[in-house]
């Protein structure tokens, strides 16, 4: 039974944080350390002491995790960032709160010694035949390691401590992954084995030529598992020394953070197919269906997460189209004023929001991406609020000295104008770029919509029903937040914030095909007026042709990534083929990269017609590089396998730690079916005749740290895995019995109606379901080792 495992958390804001610079203020961050390795960084918030990120990821850890840590910088433009405090959440504290934790949490000081990583490769055990009773533990290897030399390695040594006595190892200098392949043996004395009680510990240390000692973690075994076992021998998590954090009663300031775990044992594919079944049948009788009972019975908080789910499930059988269909027809049915068809947050109005994120994404940045780029890049100062407008701010609009509002007005309409022109003109003519599949969903809602209201007055609500989702829910919300849409990198200024805010309601108004203008409070948004109202018969001719579609032209199974479709591209900096001399900082070169579903290619420029690549199916792992191997930061290898079999390397600098998630989640995510992933790998590089981080000098020794191939970040490109949304859907069905039954017997037989025998088939599937995962857990625990350490 696989398991799996998805963190979401969202980094909200920060408060009374103290004053790091010399003006009085701060200009704070936020890293987030998933087991200490970094998975995101926010935007930096300059010169505020009070900062607003409103940054959310999702992680896919399909091994599980043990920490989560958010560290607070201050920025320095000289020297290093200094660091302002951190909060640390255990699996176990995240896990025990249901609904996750929404709550303002208290900044402590960072401890050296409780900021351990990494694990350690031990032997242990009692040998009998000898003369005197001894201790023999076999220290063989550490890996991961946590950096505390200036250099970005360690000089670890380890240390047995047992009833007094001890034993160290050698010392191995400039690596965080040591091979020892040392015995160490400690005598013990009849007290030392009287009860059988103690603790065998285990230390790992940075040496240190001047100063005391770092501490690296501690591994701590019962000594009585000693005489359950003939040989304990396995990989051990290191753990701090077990000071608690420091609260100092806020005086750090606090973090307002947002956090929720979702942890499955996901089962085979067959015990899923019955629930998956009672899912295709609802679309062949919807009268009386698995999905309609449970679109009455999903809570407004699981909506959004239960419309996802059944999309990815739908897109899979091929049946998103019909899925759709379904629930916007109930909707259009049960809808008498079309002033408010889909107005509200409802399973059909969520569901065709995720559908086109899932299948529209890379057509948004087709459309997209140029203009938000140059609103980027130009930052102009634009505002026609009149109670907003800050001269102070304007002056650069003219050289000839002091502006005035109007003069601000009439020049930031002009820029809005011809923003808010080239958007709308880039999204009319997009008709050949937009997703079939999209194109198909629209027209069977335009043809519901006109079925159900004939009436002349009426004759726009079938344009309104897709503009509505089309700008309103689509278009829109990505002007408004780019980042969120993986349009830029970073959230944008205040000053581009508000240029986008002014350009996301102008096109909301589109959407609406300029109903209601000049009735609503912002009349100060009149020079745009026009320009909305000249696009309203832009618009329909435009709907027009989106729904000028066949049928047919979408059939069989639907795939979010197409082999002809780039997932991701962009400039990053490769590492020039190997033995070259060179320093390190120029043996990286520009080079533009493309990512598809079948190749990861790159060439000098994008317009290059001559292109290297390699194909995703020889793609072995994807993972990150020590900074130490090229004294370079957010480097990634591309470890892939040539037609000999010879393992190749490619080394990729990234710009900053999030482009580089980002690299690595995308190229993870098209080679996660791949047959020949590496389970190890080497986090530095072979040279001078010798791996950077093992110091081991033979090239085709094994890798000395675990691969992470299947960590992913959470977004729209996620692969679609029937199992692990099946289950989903299972945990909504199984709570909701869960409450009918908390509120008395009856209440579950409300849920069938007279003649739904469905009704009857879906409660026995879940209950079979529910047994399943009983059974395979009573066998997990049957199959486990009777001693567990520290796993």
């Amino acid at each position: 039974m696989a398991k799996n495992t998805s963190l979401y958390f969202r980094i909200v804001e920060g408060r009374n944080l103290p004053a790091k610079d010399v003006s009085g203020t701060s200009d704070p961050y936020c890293i987030v350390k998933v087991d200490n390795e970094v998975v995101a960084r926010t935007a930096t918030v300059w010169k505020n002491l009070n900062p607003f990120w409103g940054e959310e990821y999702t992680l896919h850890l399909p091994m599980g995790f043990h920490s989560l840590s958010f560290l607070i910088m201050d920025e320095d433009t000289i020297g290093h960032d200094d660091v302002i405090g951190k909060i640390t959440l255990s699996k176990e504290a995240i896990g025990s709160q249901a609904k996750g934790i929404d709550s303002w949490l208290n900044l402590t000081t960072v401890d050296p010694d409780e900021d351990v990583q990494g694990e350690i490769h031990l032997s242990l055990q009692l040998p009998e035949g000898t003369k005197k009773t001894i201790l023999r533990c076999q220290v063989i290897e550490a890996r991961d390691l946590a950096p505390r030399d200036i250099s970005g390695t360690s000089d670890p040594f380890a240390r047995v401590i047992f009833n007094n006595r001890s034993a160290e190892t050698s010392i191995i200098k400039r690596t965080r992954f040591p091979h020892w392949g040392e015995t160490l043996e400690l005598e013990l004395d009849s007290e030392g084995l009287s009860g059988q009680q103690g603790t065998v510990t285990v230390e790992v240390w940075d040496w240190d030529m001047v100063g005391k000692n770092d501490f690296l973690g501690k591994v701590e075994i019962p000594f009585s598992c000693l005489h359950k076992t003939s040989l304990l021998e396995g990989w051990f998590r290191l753990l701090p020394l077990g000071n608690n954090e420091v609260d100092v009663g806020g005086k750090l300031g606090a973090l307002r953070l947002k956090v929720r775990l979702v942890e499955d044992r996901i089962l085979p594919s067959m015990y899923y197919q019955p629930l998956i079944d009672l899912l295709v049948e609802s679309l062949i009788s919807p009268d009386s269906s698995a999905l309609t009972m449970l679109e009455e019975v999903t809570t407004v908080e699981s909506r959004q997460d239960v419309a996802m789910t059944l999309v990815k499930i739908y897109l899979g059988q091929g049946l998103v189209v019909p899925f759709l269909d379904y629930l916007n027809t109930r909707e259009v049915n049960h809808t008498t004023d079309p002033n408010t068809l889909f107005r509200s947050n409802s399973l059909a109005s969520k569901a065709m929001e995720q559908f086109m994120k899932a299948v529209g994404m890379l057509y948004l940045h087709e459309v997209l991406k140029p203009i938000i780029n140059r609103i980027f890049d130009e930052r102009k100062y634009i505002e026609l609020d009149p109670c907003k407008i800050d001269l102070n701010r304007s002056r650069r609009i003219s050289f000839k000295g002091a502006v005035s509002e109007a003069e601000v007005r009439d020049s930031s309409a002009e820029m809005l104008q011809g923003y808010l022109t080239s958007i709308i003109e880039s999204i009319v003519s997009s008709v050949d770029q937009c997703p079939s599949v999209m194109r198909v969903a629209f027209k069977q809602l335009h043809k519901r919509v006109e079925e159900q209201f004939t009436e002349p007055e009426n004759e726009d609500v079938k344009y309104l029903a897709i503009s509505g989702f089309f700008f309103l829910r689509f278009f829109a919300p990505a002007i408004l937040t780019p980042k969120l849409f993986h349009l830029r990198d970073q959230h944008a200024d205040t000053r581009t914030s508000r240029t986008l805010l002014l350009l996301a309601k102008a096109l909301q108004s589109v959407g609406n095909l300029g109903l209601q203008l000049g009735h609503g409070k912002e009349q100060w948004m009149a020079p745009l007026h026009p320009i909305i109202l000249r696009s309203v018969a832009c618009v329909k001719d435009f709907l027009d042709k989106l729904i000028d579609i066949d049928h047919d032209v979408v059939c069989g199974k639907m795939a979010i990534l197409l082999p002809s479709v780039i997932v991701k591209e962009g400039y990053l900096h490769k590492h020039k083929a190997e033995g070259t001399q060179l320093l390190s900082r120029f043996a990286f070169k520009k080079r533009y990269f493309w990512l598809t579903s079948e190749t990861l290619s790159y060439a000098k420029t994008s317009e290059w017609q001559v292109r290297s690549s390699i194909p995703i199916r020889c793609v072995c792992a994807i993972e990150r590089v020590d900074e130490n191997a090229f004294q370079q930061q957010n480097v990634m290898q591309v470890i892939s396998q040539n037609n000999d079999g010879q393992l190749q390397t490619m080394y990729i600098q990234c710009k900053n730690v999030n482009e580089l998630n980002q690299w690595l989640s995308a190229i993870r995510k098209v080679s996660i079916y791949n047959e020949r992933m590496l389970p190890s790998f080497h986090p530095g590089a072979h040279r001078s005749g010798k791996w950077t981080c093992c110091l081991q000098a033979e090239r085709t020794v094994p890798g000395c740290s675990r691969t992470h191939s299947a960590v992913t970040l959470g977004d729209w490109s996620d692969p679609l895995d029937p199992d692990v949304e099946t289950q989903m859907i299972f945990n909504q069905l199984l709570q909701v019995l869960f409450f009918c039954a908390a509120d008395g017997a009856e209440s579950i037989p409300q849920l069938m109606k007279p003649g739904q025998s469905v009704a009857a088939r879906l409660l026995v599937v879940i209950e079979d379901l529910e047994q399943a995962h009983v059974t395979f857990q009573h066998r997990e625990k049957e199959d486990s080792p009777s001693v567990i350490l520290n796993p």
